[in-house]
């Protein structure tokens, strides 16, 4: 920011994004070529990761402490998410997310084929078997982000809500599809090796759509971020911003109480309904049909609710599945009641996502996503382990039941913590300020530097400027600075100054040239129209 900069307007992106229109078809993403053919590569990939995990716990069940081995092979998938996911999103920040993606494919290549010549050759003992699962959970840590980062550069806007709906379908049909195949593979076709082999090939068919894809180069002349100062900045970002701290929130209110289901559905399926592993596999299966269902009709359904509508129904329809599920002694009722809670589900995650999406900006994205990712995986895996913990005490019955008013309270608190419509808002960078102008040239990580404004408010629009000052501090802190105060100065009550200081020169440079959006630039023209005469800033470098 330099002496012009706090009055300074350029133009805006020509690709700012009007408000959303309204219901795209549930199936239009398809109709992009790019999106449909690497959706089906993110499918193959699905299930191949699916196929793996069931041969993997398959090759322990019949080692001395099986249910201990098999139990430890999802958290071995499941467990990088959560540690590696934000530092996967950094990497899906900093390098061309396609290069990324392909080179992720070799690595998870790689060790699918070790998994499998070592498999072949009966030579994988307990131990190896979960450190290559695990391995294989560090490439899927990192393509998440990657790959839900991209999908808004894939589809228009007015389709993303859509094919944030398709991406959940693809977990969905993996999940059921994976486990038949992976069965009917280890019986015919090869057994365990088999299936460690296919997981390879799931790989290179994504690698091989990728590589099919041309995208047109970016454009941006703006140097890679460094590692450390980009997780810093996404985590400056997602603590500073309302909306997607909001979004987060309630994610957990939601998926928390909600895998009551998810975890105990063995238990009602053995306890409740007297089946056996068939038909549990039916009972799951019904739950990802009513996802796949959600998917279809959920877009017509956006036309009438709003985000907090359609998460507050959502919320009763689960709640009241959760509670009707552990009544019924039926089969055919338990179905029926799984595909309306597998309905549910999608309508919150695919909303919750999707709003995500169309609100982070590009600069940005793949660290919110990834942080979306570790908390969504965080509340499953204590969601799971606390209603585990409750049927033990209190027994299956009670526990649905608590389960369900607890959903229903997150529904009630949704009120209160609503999730505002993000679709009118534009994430397109906005170059509004112009570049810096200084005596000498100072070094990419020289810093930290000083930023100071100076503004002079008549007595009679000192609170209204002061209120929008406090929108512009989080402006700043979002894109930025870590740190922000304002002074009032002691001989001059109609003058403040308002200090910020951002880490190093390269972060500041960051601010003029990608971090800052037509709503940063609406916050702070607001708080510059109290000032009169203009406003004038000053940077301050250390000597």
């Amino acid at each position: 920011m330099t002496q012009g900069d706090a009055g300074a307007a350029g133009e805006t992106d020509p690709r700012g994004a009007a408000a959303l229109q309204a219901h795209s078809s549930a199936w239009a993403p398809l109709g992009q070529r790019v999106f449909r053919w690497l959706w089906l590569g993110v499918l193959i990939s699905w299930i191949g990761t699916w196929m793996q995990t069931v041969g993997a716990q398959w090759l322990l069940v019949d080692e001395p402490n099986a249910a201990a081995l098999v139990s430890l092979v999802q958290a071995a998938g499941t467990l990088p998410m959560m540690l590696l996911a934000l530092p996967g999103g950094v990497l899906a920040d900093s390098f061309d997310r396609r290069w990324l993606l392909i080179t992720v494919q070799a690595y998870l290549f790689l060790v699918a084929i070790l998994l499998t010549l070592l498999t072949a050759a009966g030579l994988m003992p307990p131990a190896l078997l979960l450190a290559l699962t695990f391995a294989l959970g560090v490439g899927a840590a990192v393509q998440i982000p990657a790959w839900q980062a991209m999908m808004p550069e894939l589809v228009p806007r007015t389709q993303l809500r859509a094919a944030a709906r398709l991406d959940l379908v693809s977990v969905n049909l993996a999940y059921a599809v994976g486990p038949v195949l992976a069965g009917l593979v280890i019986a015919y076709l090869g057994g365990v090796s088999g299936v460690f082999a296919l997981k390879a090939a799931s790989a290179v068919l994504f690698a091989v759509a990728l590589l099919v894809w041309r995208p047109r180069p970016a454009g941006s002349g703006t140097p890679r971020e460094r590692f450390l100062p980009a997780l810093r900045a996404g985590g400056r970002y997602i603590w500073h911003e309302p909306i997607v701290r909001r979004i987060l929130l309630r994610a957990v209110l939601f998926v928390v109480p909600a895998m009551a289901l998810w975890a105990l559905l063995p238990l009602i399926a053995t306890q409740r309904l007297g089946l056996g592993a068939g038909g549990y596999g039916v009972l799951f299966g019904a739950f990802g049909l009513g996802a796949m269902v959600g998917a279809v009709v959920l877009g017509r359904v956006r036309d009438q609710l709003t985000n907090n509508g359609m998460l507050g129904v959502a919320g009763i329809l689960y709640a009241a599945a959760s509670a009707v599920i552990v009544l019924t002694p039926s089969f055919p009722a338990a179905l029926a009641t799984l595909v309306f809670a597998g309905l549910a589900w999608m309508a919150v995650t695919s909303t919750l996502a999707a709003e995500l999406q169309l609100f982070l900006p590009a600069w940005v994205r793949a660290r919110g996503l990834a942080v979306y990712t570790v908390i969504f995986t965080g509340s499953m895996t204590a969601g799971a382990l606390l209603w585990g913990l409750v049927a033990e005490v209190v027994g299956l019955q009670a526990t649905f039941l608590v389960a369900a008013v607890v959903v229903l309270a997150g529904v009630v608190a949704g009120v209160v913590w609503r999730v505002p419509q993000t679709g009118h808002l534009d994430p397109q960078p906005v170059t509004y300020w112009p570049a810096a102008r200084l005596a000498f040239d100072p070094e990419a990580d020289a810093g930290p530097i000083l930023v100071t404004v100076e503004f002079t408010v008549a007595p009679e629009r000192e609170s209204a400027f002061l209120e929008a000052m406090d929108h512009l501090r989080r402006s700043r802190r979002r894109t930025g600075a870590s740190r922000w105060e304002l002074y009032r100065d002691g001989d001059r009550p109609d003058r403040f100054v308002e200090i910020f200081s951002v880490p190093s020169w390269e972060e500041h440079e960051r601010q003029h040239e990608g971090r800052l959006t037509s709503a940063d630039r609406a916050v702070e023209e607001a708080a510059l129209a109290f000032s009169d005469p203009p406003a004038r800033a000053e940077h301050l470098l250390p000597p």
